[in-house]
């Protein structure tokens, strides 16, 4: 830390590095775009994935082979050359001991007879010249070893240990020794000649000028063979692979086009290979899937209509039912005890009956596409207090505290009857299941959106429980008392109300830490909202160690044609699972309880 903060002072005492950082930044921010481009295109390319892993173990192949290659192929030019030189070496030294077996080199004159020699060995035409050897120099010395040196050529280009190996050696052996001359590259071979005096040492010098001009053909040759067979291999992989993710490609846009409800799309089948056959397999699965739908809307129209036409038909039996019921409830004081009980359970009984077919009518209006939002701008805390005003009878019998915590005022677009309905519906929810426990309503907003958040503290949801709350007819088993008398359809009603403003509406619980359901609309009609103003659930719930992960019970998925919220905030919700896909198409073949149980064993939203 005090090394950063070190190296912060250094870096704004200096205005030079600070104007240099600043030209940088764009080159930065370019380089960022740049490798978060291609990091995305290598994701979502299969073709780019399998070229670019063909071509690396390519290069790897080539590259391997190119240096066995140059590796064999320079090591047998060296060898021919040894063995051309070594040839030509014993050659001249055959013919220089037949013309100096006679000299001493240390008399007067013996200059000349080694110079003469020399001449004679680098002659073209010369006795024991051999052509497969290439050029050579000559190089004849004494040493300094036993006397004053006696030489001709020019001795400076043997190493001076190589003169050292060649005097310790006998007549008849023969090292050789890798070495720069002038820049070139040579092969010394050195022997010893026998004289009449001192033994004379004999070295052949071989340029390797021609065969490092070889092996760098073979090296560029190389090169470029490796790099056009790259190019090859790139455009076969390219070619082959193309062939694979084509028809890939094709499959999967005719199926994002089929899942757009496209039911008529279908993959072209050409030939009778693999892919032919998935065509035809993906066709048959598409034919029987649009038949299988088209079966289904059938069935949801006609259920839709035939509970609108119920809900419609009971509406004059039950107008009639109720005018004897008020008669009889009106005369209960002069009825018997027994009658007069009867009486109040079947005005009871029938208020919940009007309220289920009120709530079945709303609901036919809603799957029918035919429901209108009277938005205009409200006070939503007005809304709110109202709604909780309207089940503070129901919290006074049950003993359970209200706790309001809304702002003096807070404008937005949204109808108001359907907001109130919401509420109420949440509220009295929290009321039944909350045990006597207080029931908290929150309300903020933020630029973009408001939230209601109704939290209650008693049985809450057991895990997956989230999830079902908004089916119609669902119930939990701990709600046996309930005081509101619902009708199963509240929060089913109140999720198609918050799907109407283009808002959500999640629920989250724990066993034993009680519930909390918020909904969050946007500030105006039509916009879009990317996070709520308050969390959903405990502090705790929202502070775990993995934003991403879901908690227990929350729902995962906010309503159809609803914004999602920003990656890494405990709004976050991730795809929806297949039983949440019910639910969230407001679609009647959910699973549920039958209504007829419903009716018959009146149940809680939950």
């Amino acid at each position: 830390m005090t090394r950063r903060r070190g190296l912060r002072t250094w870096v704004a005492d200096r205005p030079g590095v600070r104007r240099l950082a600043r030209a940088l930044a764009p080159l930065r921010a370019q380089a960022l775009e740049l490798g978060a481009l291609i990091a995305a295109s290598w994701r979502r390319s299969l073709q780019l994935r399998v070229v670019t892993s063909t071509l690396a173990l390519s290069s790897a192949v080539v590259l391997v082979l190119g240096l066995v290659l140059q590796s064999e192929i320079a090591e047998r030019l060296l060898q021919s050359k040894l063995d051309a030189a070594i040839a030509q070496s014993d050659a001249n030294r055959q013919a220089l001991e037949g013309q100096l077996a006679t000299v001493d080199p240390d008399r007067e004159g013996a200059q000349d007879v080694l110079d003469d020699a020399l001449t004679r060995i680098t002659d073209t035409t010369g006795p024991g010249r051999s052509d497969s050897a290439g050029e050579f120099s000559v190089v004849l010395t004494t040493g300094s070893a036993n006397g004053p040196e006696v030489s001709a050529g020019d001795v400076s280009q043997v190493t001076a240990s190589q003169q050292d190996t060649t005097a310790r050696g006998s007549v008849d052996s023969l090292n050789r020794q890798y070495t720069t001359v002038d820049g070139v590259p040579t092969l010394v071979i050195g022997q010893k000649i026998a004289t009449a005096g001192r033994e004379l040492q004999f070295y052949l010098l071989f340029p390797l000028s021609g065969e490092d001009r070889t092996l760098g053909l073979v090296q560029s040759t190389l090169i470029v063979g490796g790099l056009v067979l790259l190019v090859l291999l790139a455009a076969i992989a390219s070619l082959v692979t193309r062939q694979v993710v084509r028809p890939i490609r094709q499959a999967a846009d005719v199926a994002e086009r089929f899942a757009g409800g496209h039911l008529d799309e279908r993959m072209a089948v050409r030939g009778e290979d693999e892919v032919a056959r998935l065509a035809e397999s993906y066709n048959e699965m598409a034919g029987s899937l649009a038949a299988q739908i088209a079966q289904l809307e059938e069935f949801g129209a006609l259920q839709r209509r035939f509970t609108s036409d119920v809900s419609h038909e009971l509406r004059t039996p039950l107008t009639t039912v109720r005018m004897a019921a008020d008669v009889l409830y009106a005369s209960r004081d002069e009825l018997l005890p027994a009658l007069r009980r009867s009486s109040e359970l079947l005005v009871t009984e029938l208020d919940r009956f009007e309220e289920l077919l009120a709530d079945l009518l709303e609901i036919s209006r809603l799957d029918a596409g035919v429901a209108e939002l009277g938005a205009e701008r409200v006070d939503l805390s007005a809304v709110v207090r109202r709604a909780v005003d309207a089940v503070r009878g129901i919290a006074a019998d049950a003993g359970t505290e209200l706790v309001l915590d809304l702002p003096s005022v807070e404008q937005a677009e949204a109808d108001p009857r359907r907001v109130e309905r919401i509420v109420r519906n949440l509220v009295a929810n929290a009321i039944d299941h909350g045990e006597g426990r207080p029931v908290e309503v929150t309300l903020a907003g933020d630029a973009s959106a408001v939230a209601v958040v109704v939290r209650d503290h008693g049985v809450g949801l057991r895990p997956g429980e989230a999830d079902l709350v908004f089916n119609r007819f669902w119930r939990a088993e701990e709600s046996r008392a309930r005081r509101s008398g619902g009708t199963g359809l509240g929060l089913s009603i109140s999720i198609e109300d918050a799907r109407l403003h283009g808002g959500w509406l999640q629920a989250w619980g724990e066993p034993g830490n009680g519930s909390a359901f918020r909904l969050t609309l946007p500030r105006a009609v039509g916009g879009h909202i990317s996070a709520s103003p308050l969390p959903l659930g405990p502090p705790a719930a929202a502070r775990e160690d993995d934003p991403g992960r879901r908690h227990a019970g929350s729902v995962p998925t906010p309503p159809r044609g609803i914004g999602r919220s920003a990656p890494g905030t405990q709004d976050d919700l991730p795809e929806p699972r297949e039983d949440d896909l019910w639910q969230l198409r407001g679609d009647e073949h959910a699973p549920m309880q039958p209504a007829e149980r419903a009716i018959m064993d009146p149940g809680g939203d939950r």
